[in-house]
């Protein structure tokens, strides 16, 4: 008996054994095809808003410079752009699913690589000869450190992949790390909300701070919102799990108010500087909430983890030397040429012209509004109000006269 069962157990025991070598290979392989999707997925939706953004922005241009009375969202131009902004931002929805958060995260530096070169072919955004080895040469070597640790961080991103379903969401959502890293993370924004709201702490790191935190919540929901529905349209339903519609609010709300930040910030600072700070304040944020929420680097050995950090590094000083040496917009500021008025030439000393050079500024008129200027140089602002020079009760022109003596 013993001698008629053994063949069959261990006919029985081989399919098990060649089973439990088999299945690792495939599932190593099918990890990495995910992870090359979700990167193509973010890539591909990245190029295209970049598109989508230089279209409506040449729309926007075109109708400037030309007699055309009809609104920028009447053009086809605009819709193409609307379009197009629509389908980038559901192929970087829908790359979340396929790969971890941290890999997906770094690759936004994708969009200014393709706002820098978009910009100077589509919009024809050009630079002096003389900025040439400031502007021009600095962009393309930031370009090529942004493509470089892009490639780090695809090649040597985590590969840790799990089903988004609602049981394993509610894991990571009540594990202690977690609650650990959201205690930290709400400490600090209401330290930072009060800092910004009650002691009119508007420095740029602030608010990006502010956005980054925000921003590391939404890509957390965003995974698991997007994951969710992925494993419902293959069959598997995560719809009716309550945990699907908290991710869902969460996300929205957190949008809405990383996007109030953002509209706070633009109009303080310039929008390079909140690109390059951003980029990289929004992405250290997301990458510890992946590796927090989803442990993303469980498993990983200390050479990837040292290689993506590499390239994350590298993607920032790109993504910085881009954006430095974007050319700031000047606002337009009309002013009258003195030298077009008959009778004006006694207002120049030695040929120099009376009207400054047009620069950024916020006062009507072309001059400066700077405090360190002498008081003859203080421009005109609306309305005007009459100054009392000398004593009172004399009446004063509400301009000002420039007197220039003349060595005899």
């Amino acid at each position: 008996m013993e001698g008629g069962n053994s063949p069959n157990l261990q006919l029985q025991q081989l399919p098990l054994a060649t089973a439990a070598v088999s299945v690792q290979p495939h599932t190593d392989s099918f990890s990495y095809k995910e992870n090359l999707i979700g990167a193509l997925l973010a890539i591909f939706g990245h190029l295209v808003t970049s598109i989508a953004l230089n279209l409506q922005k040449y729309s926007h241009i075109r109708l400037a410079g030309s007699k055309d009375p009809r609104a920028y969202f009447k053009t086809k131009t605009w819709w193409c752009g609307l379009f197009l902004l629509v389908l980038g931002e559901l192929g970087v929805f829908s790359s979340y699913a396929f790969a971890p958060l941290s890999l997906i995260v770094p690759l936004s530096a994708v969009s200014v690589i393709a706002s820098a070169i978009i910009g100077i072919i589509f919009i024809k955004e050009k630079w002096k000869p003389k900025d040439f080895l400031r502007r021009y040469v600095l962009s393309l070597v930031g370009c090529g450190l942004a493509i470089v640790g892009t490639y780090l961080l695809i090649t040597f991103g985590p590969n840790s992949h799990e089903k988004m379903t609602g049981e394993n969401i509610t894991r990571h959502l009540v594990s202690w790390p977690f609650l650990l890293y959201m205690l930290v993370e709400i400490v600090i924004f209401c330290l930072l909300l009060y800092f910004y709201k009650e002691k009119n702490a508007n420095y740029i790191v602030v608010i990006l701070l502010l956005v980054a935190l925000l921003g590391s919540m939404t890509v957390v929901t965003v995974k698991a919102v997007a994951g969710m529905i992925v494993v419902s349209i293959q069959g598997n339903l995560q719809l009716d799990y309550p945990i699907f519609y908290i991710m869902l609010v969460c996300m929205i709300a957190t949008a809405i108010f990383q996007a109030t930040f953002l509209a706070q910030a633009s109009q303080l600072y310039d929008s390079s500087q909140i690109a390059s700070i951003g980029y990289i304040l929004s992405t250290t944020a997301a990458i510890t909430a992946g590796a927090t929420f989803y442990l993303d680097f469980t498993g990983e050995d200390v050479l990837h983890i040292c290689m993506f950090a590499l390239g994350c590094l590298i993607a920032f000083l790109g993504v910085f030397l881009i954006t430095r040496n974007r050319k700031k917009s000047v606002p337009f500021e009309p002013y009258i040429s003195m030298d077009a008025m008959p009778g004006m030439q006694n207002m120049h000393d030695k040929g120099i012209a009376v009207q400054p050079d047009l620069k950024a500024s916020f006062s009507y008129g072309a001059l400066e509004n700077n405090d360190n200027m002498p008081e003859i140089y203080t421009p005109a602002t609306l309305p005007i109000v009459q100054e009392q020079h000398g004593s009172k009760g004399v009446s004063v022109p509400p301009y000002r006269v420039l007197e220039h003596s003349k060595k005899e």
